[in-house]
């Protein structure tokens, strides 16, 4: 009797296991059932990114082909890595990189705090008029193109006939080159990214300080805390999380400097600091028709930013943070 029990438990022993991973199936497909329409929603979105995103991504083999157009992709001869020995013997690939960093730091170093330094004033607000009124004024310039932008800027800042170098030389200063001087274009570029987009940037840490609870202020408040101190003790570290999060997406893009922004204000006059990774795949891409040429540009631009992004996660969790992924 003994053993005849032995051998059933050692059976259904045996079964468990293997149960285990059919209940887990069935319990992911009833979870995904009940919510099948929140995953329906997400159907679009991941048919955008398959089709512009995934699928084009065969094509980064051309960065070790000699690309012809009459050829395809698949059909033109290999030239290995031919192409991204002739980029790192070049001066200009190594300049281009070097003004992309540096943009890149500025618009993180300025651009970045911004958006949450305007957050934290307008969660202050109380006037729920004002409020409104101040956010609708600072979301504003994100939904004008670079385009419009572009010729806006030029008007105000032109040398000859702009309306900030026309005040300047009513009050006998020199005309400043904010476009066309070299030492003020770079600022220049910052300075009118943080104005079009810090304010629709504010969004995401409205958001994050609407989901802090009154009541840990009215309890800060019983404490004795001054609207200062619940600023950096209690309000800071409840959205450090969302800044992590954001400052991690940023690093990863540091190699995107802005494409829309410096292709529509630069000119040959500022190439030397304005000439970054984007524009410089433009001209030896699509107006030289160098096209493995630039494919070998923009793969190494990606790993680059692959490579911040992931190191920039891996930071984050050893300092407690949850991070991307």
């Amino acid at each position: 009797m003994e053993y005849v029990d032995s051998e059933a438990a050692l059976q259904e022993a045996r079964v468990l296991p293997q149960k285990k991973p059919v209940r887990r199936k069935l319990k992911l497909v009833r979870y995904v059932w009940f919510n099948r329409y929140l995953y329906l929603m997400l159907v679009p979105a991941l048919v955008y990114y398959l089709i512009f995103h995934y699928i084009p991504m065969y094509g980064a083999v051309v960065a070790f082909k000699e690309f012809s157009i009459t050829k395809g992709i698949l059909g033109s001869d290999w030239a290995g890595m031919k192409h991204f020995e002739y980029l790192f013997s070049q001066d200009k690939f190594w300049q281009v990189i070097k003004n992309t960093v540096i943009i890149s730091l500025y618009r993180l170093t300025f651009g970045f705090p911004a958006p949450i330094i305007a957050a934290l004033l307008l969660n202050e607000v109380r006037v729920k008029v004002f409020k409104q009124t101040i956010q609708t004024i600072i979301y504003l310039p994100h939904f004008i193109s670079w385009v419009i932008l572009g010729g806006i800027l030029i008007n105000l800042l032109s040398t000859d006939s702009g309306i900030v170098n026309n005040l300047i030389k009513l009050f006998g200063g020199t005309p400043i080159g904010f476009l066309s001087d070299e030492s003020y274009f770079r600022s220049t570029l910052v300075f009118s990214m943080i104005w079009k987009e810090f304010g629709w940037n504010t969004i995401i840490y409205m958001a994050a300080l609407a989901g802090i609870s009154p009541h840990l202020y009215e309890a800060a408040v019983i404490d004795g805390a001054n609207r200062f101190q619940r600023l950096v003790h209690l309000t800071i570290p409840l959205i450090r999380s969302t800044i992590v999060l954001i400052l991690i997406l940023r690093l990863g893009g540091i190699m995107e400097a802005g494409f829309e922004q410096i292709f529509v204000l630069y000119h040959p006059g500022v190439y030397r600091v304005s000439d970054i990774i984007d524009t410089y795949v433009y001209r030896i891409g699509l107006t030289d028709g160098r096209f493995s040429l630039a494919a070998a540009v923009g793969l190494f631009k990606s790993l680059i930013n692959f490579t911040l992004l992931v190191l920039a996660n891996w930071l984050s969790r050893k300092m407690g943070e949850q991070g991307v992924y």
